[in-house]
Parts: structure tokens; C-alpha cells; sequence
């Protein structure tokens, strides 16, 4: 009898350990009898199915990293181009992600790599490499799209990089340095030109002053002298060229005195 009681409890106990299962925290437990998913879904904890009968499958409820490989694509400006990307998903409906779908992590993967392709055809280059916002938006609603019906959600897609061929990266290279030459001209055409302006404002204050000029140059032979150099550079007034070029002009064109030949004729004459 008392053998009975312990063979009894024994099964009982293997019973137990066969039917039970524990569901951690972020998994649901879907329940098949038979082959037909019963309506409870199984919480966290320990839960009880029927040795042989059911069959217990967990569904992990994490947000899920994945990897989208990189896709070749051409822009809509005709540029091949290499982007990669990756999407953050979690599971919604654990009912839904294991009956209408196979494999809702692979489906989730290919839907992301054409999307991803065809994103690439409906953008600029432009686009791919300043608004990538709008793009990350634009894949998050192409898949999903079809992931609703998959029981998954699609909570962020994000463009990680994109590979341009290198005769495109030296082109936008040269692009960019003659961009930043031009700007650097312009800056400094603006500033000439502003110099300018201040210089005819001085030379027009000078010129109702004369005063104010001496004062300034002998203003700059006190800053040359503080050098201690040893010589001394003075500015030469243009005014005193001037006049000395026309002094040169005039001594030029006076006519030496002509001689009368006949009275040279009898000094000659004389003399002899």
C-alpha cells in the first residue's frame, strides 16, 4: 500500500514537471492543443499545459534591433549608391505574429530591404545626404504597413550610411573647395570695398582740412622712427613731381639763340 502511494506520487510529480513551464517577463506563451491555438494567452510566471497534448510556444515581446544589409540603388538623379540601414520593431499581438505570419522576423527583414531599395529610387542624392529625417519617416510607414497585420510595430527607422562611389566623393570634394574659394573672395571683395569707403570718407575729410594730412604724415614718420630703423623713408610730395615735370618739359622746348653767319664770316676774317 504504501508502495502504491509512493509510485502514485511519483507520477504525480513527473506529471507536474513535465506540464509545468515558466514564461519570463517580457514573453507571452501561446498554447496549442491539438494543433488549435486556445484563446488564453499565457502570462509571466509559472503556467500548467497537458503533457503531450498542448504544446507551449513563447513569443518574446522585446524591441528587437535588426540590421538592414546594404542595398545598391540608383537615386532619382541617376548616382549608384550604397545604403544600409535599421529598423526597431517589437512584437504587438503575439497571436497574430505566430499564426499569419511564418516568420515575422525574416518578413520584417525583407519588407525593410525593399523599401529600402525603393526609397533610394524616389530620392535625390541631395535628399539621401541632407534630409534623412523625412526618409527615416517615409520607411517607417512602408513597413509598416504590412507588419500591422503581422502583429508587429515598427518604432523607429533609422539610415546609418551612405556609400557614395569615390569619382562622386572626389566630384562633390572639388565641388565643396571651389564653394568655400568663392565665399572667401566675396568676403573679402567685401571687405575692400568697405576699406574703400572708409578711405574716400578720410581722403574727403583731409582734403577740406590740409592740416589733418600733414598731421597724419608726420604721424607716419613717428611710427616708422619707433621701429629703430636706420632709415628713414619720407613720403615725397606728388604735387612737387608735378611741378618739376613741367619745369623739365618747358627747359626742353626753348630754342637756342641762332647765330648770324655773315658776321661770323668776318670774325673769322679778322682774326687772321
Amino acid at each position: 500500500m504504501v508502495l502504491m502511494l509512493i509510485v502514485v506520487l511519483m507520477v504525480a510529480v513527473a506529471g507536474l514537471l513535465a506540464s509545468a513551464r515558466i514564461v519570463r517577463q517580457y514573453e507571452r506563451g501561446l498554447v496549442f492543443r491539438f494543433g488549435r491555438l486556445q484563446e488564453m494567452t499565457r502570462g509571466p510566471g509559472l503556467t500548467l499545459i497537458v503533457p503531450i497534448l498542448d504544446r507551449l510556444q513563447k513569443v518574446n515581446l522585446q524591441i528587437v534591433t535588426m540590421p538592414i544589409p546594404a542595398q545598391d540603388g540608383i537615386t532619382r538623379d541617376n548616382v549608384t549608391v550604397k545604403v544600409d540601414a535599421v529598423v526597431y520593431f517589437r512584437v504587438t499581438d503575439a497571436r497574430r505574429a505566430v499564426v499569419n505570419v511564418q516568420d515575422y522576423m525574416f518578413a520584417v527583414l525583407q519588407v525593410a530591404q525593399t523599401s529600402l531599395r525603393s526609397i533610394i529610387g524616389k530620392s535625390d542624392l541631395d535628399e539621401l545626404l541632407t534630409n534623412r529625417e523625412r526618409l527615416n519617416q517615409g520607411l517607417e510607414v512602408m513597413i509598416d504597413s504590412p507588419a500591422i497585420d503581422w502583429g508587429v510595430h515598427i518604432d523607429r527607422v533609422e539610415i546609418k550610411d551612405v556609400s557614395l562611389p569615390e569619382s562622386m566623393k572626389r566630384s562633390m570634394s572639388r565641388q565643396a573647395e571651389a564653394e568655400r574659394e568663392r565665399r572667401a573672395r566675396i568676403i573679402t571683395a567685401d571687405g575692400e570695398l568697405q576699406a574703400s569707403r572708409k578711405l574716400a570718407d578720410a581722403a574727403a575729410t583731409m582734403a577740406r582740412t590740409p592740416t589733418a594730412l600733414q598731421l597724419r604724415l608726420l604721424e607716419t614718420v613717428v611710427e616708422v622712427a619707433a621701429e629703430k630703423n636706420s632709415t628713414v623713408v619720407l613720403p615725397f610730395p606728388v604735387e612737387l613731381l608735378r611741378f618739376l615735370e613741367r619745369s623739365a618739359s618747358t627747359e626742353g622746348t626753348v630754342e637756342p639763340p641762332q647765330t648770324d653767319y655773315a658776321t661770323e664770316l668776318s670774325r673769322v676774317h679778322a682774326a687772321q
